[in-house]
């Protein structure tokens, strides 16, 4: 009787272990649509004054297939990841980049810059 019983319960165990694989490996496939698209590690400083009249913006778009800057499509990487380089109107600039991914969800930042001569 004993063993019959611990034959349950190793083989209740051995269900239990393949459903939570089972959900690990559909929540690690969906990744991507649960998250959807993330803009981060832009090199840019929110509310800056710079001197230069070029600002070169580097970042990462994580799960983008269309970013743009300043409305403007602009090329990624594999990974995500932008560099490019814009030019400032001496004053107030905004700096606005928006991620879009394969689902439809979109990521959006506003960057303030001041430019001084």
């Amino acid at each position: 009787m004993a063993n019959r019983d611990n034959q349950k319960f190793f083989r209740n165990i051995a269900l239990s272990v393949f459903f939570l694989f089972i959900v690990a490996f559909a929540f690690f496939g969906s990744h991507n649509l649960i998250f959807g698209v993330k803009i981060k590690g832009v090199n840019i400083e929110n509310g800056a004054t710079v001197i230069e009249s070029t600002e070169h913006i580097t970042g990462n778009a994580k799960n983008a297939v269309l970013l743009t800057l300043n409305g403007r499509e602009i090329s990624i990487d594999k990974e995500g990841n932008f560099n490019e380089t814009i030019a400032l109107s001496p004053g107030y600039n905004i700096v606005s980049i928006e991620a879009k991914d394969k689902f439809g969800s979109s990521d959006h930042k506003d960057y303030q810059l001041i430019y001084k001569k």
